[in-house]
């Protein structure tokens, strides 16, 4: 397939992804284009082409659901562009004044660290919400996002643009389950986060803190976590073992509000008999202690035996 053609199909795969595009029409080759390496790009600015844009054109996504870049990571994404140049277009929509970046936040940056003027992209014409669908869906394809940030943008997804679950796992391909299970771990607090990723947790390490409601339990876990280098069974044992003592401890919770509450019921039937006595009625109480239980025998004169 000529490189012409090759475009061609690239334009048509991507227009075909959200139905609220405008097809733009066939390229003809007759058109004036310059050559780039594979790519062809066209003077003009036409809605999904290949097209060069100035790198001060383009904003950064509103929703780009990474939350970090690694700088080492884009030096050498840089290095390999002075090298070979961008070999895969970025995406941006039109924006008032500029273009916004839909995917590619990379190569944009490493673009501007290799000192490029202008990068090669794919103009797509589609809204706000879905800029923000395909941002995340091209981040999750990367599988380098994390579980904590693609949670977040995954909460946005729902929040912000009013879905549902099910219609964040439809748009994503997940099961509503793993959808569901992404979403709890925005339980775990901004510094049980910070533990997990600074020292490289997995997402199964993170979910099985969830077991445990008190922060203030999942950080003490956290921290035999981190100095045991615990692995994820290890670590589900560890969150088991603070369940364990804290069945115990409420047991004997109960246990003893029981036993208060027995003290009551005593010193309630106390107090009658001492009322009554202190009126001038000859009541009497008689405390019998059994093994399993106390019995409380009270005797009261009838009306006829106080005349």
């Amino acid at each position: 397939m000529g490189i012409w053609k090759r475009c061609e199909a690239v334009r048509r795969a991507l227009c075909s992804v959200f139905s609220d595009r405008q097809a733009a029409p066939a390229a003809k080759k007759g058109s004036t284009a310059v050559m780039a390496g594979f790519l062809t790009f066209t003077k003009e600015k036409p809605i999904n082409r290949v097209v060069e844009v100035d790198i001060s054109d383009i904003r950064p996504n509103p929703h780009q659901p990474r939350s970090e870049f690694d700088i080492a990571d884009i030096q050498s994404l840089a290095d390999s562009i002075l090298q070979n140049g961008i070999l895969q277009p970025l995406t941006v929509r039109r924006g008032e004044n500029r273009y916004e970046l839909i995917a590619g936040e990379r190569r944009l940056r490493a673009a501007k660290l290799a000192g490029l003027r202008a990068v090669p992209c794919i103009i797509l014409d589609i809204s706000s919400r879905n800029s923000a669908i395909m941002a995340l869906v091209e981040n999750i394809q990367r599988q380098d996002l994390s579980f904590f940030d693609e949670a977040s943008a995954i909460e946005k997804l729902i929040t912000y643009y009013g879905m549902t679950q099910e219609d964040a796992a439809a748009k994503l391909g997940k099961a509503q389950s793993t959808i569901a299970n992404k979403l709890r771990l925005l339980r775990l607090t901004a510094d049980e986060r910070e533990v997990i990723m600074k020292y490289n947790l997995t997402e199964r390490h993170a979910r099985a803190l969830l077991r445990l409601a008190a922060p203030a339990e999942r950080l003490a876990v956290l921290e035999r976590v981190v100095k045991q280098n615990l692995n994820v069974e290890k670590t589900e044992a560890a969150v088991e073992e603070v369940i364990g003592k804290k069945k115990v401890q409420n047991s004997y919770k109960k246990r003893s509000k029981v036993f208060q509450n027995v003290r009551i019921f005593v010193n309630t039937i106390t107090k009658a008999v001492e009322t009554m006595q202190a009126v001038g009625i000859a009541a009497e109480s008689q405390k019998i202690q059994h093994e399993d239980y106390i019995e409380y025998r009270v005797k009261i004169p009838t009306a006829a035996s106080r005349r």
